[in-house]
């Protein structure tokens, strides 16, 4: 795993190309500590920059930016692609020589056999990266179909710059910074700002599956955008063309691909391990690891002492049946606080995920052991894990038959009392069945009136992932972009609602959300994460699945459930799902009031100009008194802030 850096500019001095570029890629020295280099054409005006993280190839051979041996392509790379022996025994069978055993060097052989379009298709594996065409003077950016690594390009005045991270903008000397206010409203709705966007005004994330081109003459430089994979194709073909197999065949085939997936992300020079929950996705590469291991594996968790967040009891239980070799952490808020100042350096723009505090220690924990840990993300978005999948489903069955002016009077009615006043009412009533005296019931009632003013599912769908539901009311001078979520023109034809939120997740939440989470935590402390379950030959398998595979009841993962089982018992897995969550609620009312409220003071608010105080102090009011729970929204801000006093200094 590594970092890259480079950028496209005319009439720079040598001195100048060294100089931007040694700053672009220190920026990033966590993403590769162990080697560096640079490679410039001042003439063509181009310049790349490398982070090394040595995996595979530990010698000077595996030393970026590489050249191809013809000298044509020159190649900056992050990630890896693991089928790499394979296509160097293909690539000899044409003549093709290699003085070491990297990745990258097979890499540009494949370039320089079958073209930039014709060996990306080939690789199997986790990349983003950047090839210079001497011959045609034109630099290619190329992003893995899922998204696991980032990449993020845009303008510095004249010059086109691009990175892993956004802190490689700020090596260069013309980056304006400038925030957009646009963006900040995508972050309070999804808790995350969605590719092509970035916080920043003209700089933008490269869409998974995709290749960027740009040429560094004619005068203006012009860029051009192509998918050489696209989730969309791959999920209305799969619909057409369903797995016709019975349960049992599809479970075969299921452990096959993931056997094969686990072993190719298991080939490392360095010391290797894996996160474990206790849950079903990484329960899962888990036992297929120790069934391909010699040596008990190293497993890696995270607890809570708060009961209701914790899973680090069932991650014990787990590895212990495998026989691994088990370290665990229990988090306290003083190691959460600890975390939290870190995440503005980290993420480089506001992300808001909560579950970001774990991620980043359980990272920690694992990097004291190992260089490479494997992770089970992918399996809810692929196999049907979420609760919004049958809980949504169920839901508008329910009340979807109701027309659409009963649904709206009864969302008034709701709204009549506020959710202190439904608290109180129940818990006054004695007659009154215990279920509705549990606490924030006022707060549920509310949020079910929202549901019951949707005008379909796919609006109920964009309301269980949102949080602020007007952001542009409360950042000032904003207007809320149109992504994907509101574009019914770019959704694919699938006529299965459930389905089309699992095709939304993985085109947005996962990339954007889960994956780039990981990527900044593994990295932030130099360890590489690799998720077997996104191999793109098993999403293409899941996409063909039916939905009774996936889904039955109100129980997700079926099929990942049937191979899991034929490595760990039934009933150290089956229990309610948690979640990777965090217990920021009861944290904002204890241990993290005083620091919360330095944020969200509205005269600090009213002197930086970026978010109306009144709707942020009023949730904040009714959180403190425990009436609402508002942690999510809360902590869009407070991530916010955070960020934006690490970006003043």
């Amino acid at each position: 795993m590594c970092g890259i850096a480079g950028m496209l500019q005319k009439d720079l001095k040598h001195s100048e190309w060294e100089e931007y570029l040694r700053l672009m890629t220190n920026s990033i020295i966590h993403r590769g500590p162990d080697d560096w280099g640079l490679w410039y054409n001042a003439e063509a005006g181009v310049g790349l920059g490398h982070r090394r993280l040595s995996i595979l190839d530990l010698s000077p051979l595996g030393h970026q930016p590489m050249v191809s041996k013809s000298g044509r392509y020159i190649i900056v790379f992050n990630g890896e692609v693991y089928n790499f022996n394979e296509l160097g025994r293909e690539l000899q069978s044409y003549g093709h020589t290699f003085r070491g055993h990297s990745d990258t060097e097979v890499m540009l052989a494949a370039i320089e056999q079958w073209g930039i379009e014709g060996a990306v298709p080939r690789f199997i594996g986790m990349f983003a990266f950047a090839v210079w065409d001497q011959k045609e003077r034109k630099l290619y950016l190329v992003r893995d179909r899922l998204g696991i690594k980032p990449l993020y390009y845009g303008w510095c005045s004249g010059a086109f710059v691009f990175g892993s991270e956004l802190k490689v903008f700020k090596g260069h000397p013309d980056f304006s910074a400038e925030i957009n206010r646009d963006s900040m409203t995508l972050l309070l709705r999804y808790n995350y700002i969605p590719a092509p966007f970035s916080i920043y005004k003209g700089i933008y994330k490269l869409p998974p599956g995709s290749i960027l081109s740009i040429s560094s003459s004619p005068e203006p430089a012009i860029l051009s955008l192509d998918q050489y994979w696209s989730l969309q194709k791959i999920a209305e073909q799969g619909t057409i063309e369903q797995f016709g197999g019975t349960l049992n065949e599809a479970a075969e085939e299921l452990d096959k691909l993931l056997r094969d997936a686990i072993k190719l992300r298991m080939i490392a020079d360095v010391p290797l391990g894996a996160f474990l929950s206790g849950g079903v996705d990484s329960s899962t590469v888990v036992a297929v690891m120790q069934s391909l291991s010699r040596i008990p594996v190293k497993t890696f968790s995270i607890g809570f002492y708060e009961k209701s967040y914790n899973e680090a009891t069932y991650a014990k239980d787990v590895a212990n049946h495998l026989a691994t070799d088990h370290t665990e952490l229990y988090v306290t808020p003083e190691q959460a606080m600890s975390v939290i100042t870190k995440l503005p350096s980290l993420y480089d723009e506001p992300f808001s995920d909560a579950s970001q505090i774990p991620t980043f220690l359980v990272s920690e924990l694992a990097r004291q052991h190992v260089t490479v840990s494997l992770s089970g993300d992918g399996g809810d978005e692929l196999f049907g894990g979420y609760n919004r999948y049958f809980w949504g489903r169920s839901v508008w069955q329910k009340m979807g038959w109701i027309p659409k002016h009963l649904r709206n009077f009864l969302s008034k009615s709701l709204k009549v009392l506020p959710p202190e006043k439904w608290q109180s009412l129940f818990e006054s009533m004695p007659i009154m069945p215990n279920q509705l005296k549990q606490k924030n019931m006022g707060d549920k009632i509310h949020k079910l009136s929202e549901i019951l003013a949707v005008n379909g599912p796919d609006e109920l769908y964009l309301g269980l992932v949102s949080h602020w539901k007007d952001p542009s009311g409360v950042v000032i001078g904003s207007s809320e972009p149109v992504t994907l979520l509101k574009d019914p023109d770019k959704w694919p034809i699938i006529s299965d609602y459930t389905q089309r939120m699992m095709y939304f997740d993985l085109l947005t939440y996962l990339p954007d959300d889960i994956l780039t989470k990981v990527d900044r935590a593994s990295m932030g402390v130099s360890l590489e994460a690799r998720v077997p379950l996104l191999d793109h030959r098993l999403v293409e398998f899941a996409g063909r699945l039916p939905l009774s595979m996936k889904i039955r009841g109100s129980q997700g993962k079926l099929l990942l459930r049937k191979v899991l089982y034929k490595y760990v018992p039934k009933e150290l897995i089956e229990r309610p799902k948690m979640g990777f969550g965090v217990p920021i609620d009861s944290w904002l009312r204890g241990p993290l009031r005083d620091w919360a409220y330095d944020y969200l003071n509205p005269e600090r608010l009213k002197r930086e100009g970026y978010f109306r105080p009144e709707p942020i102090g009023r949730l904040w009011k009714e959180h403190l008194s425990g009436t609402r729970n508002w942690q999510y929204y809360l902590w869009d801000i407070l991530m916010f802030q955070t960020w934006l006093e690490k970006e003043k200094h």
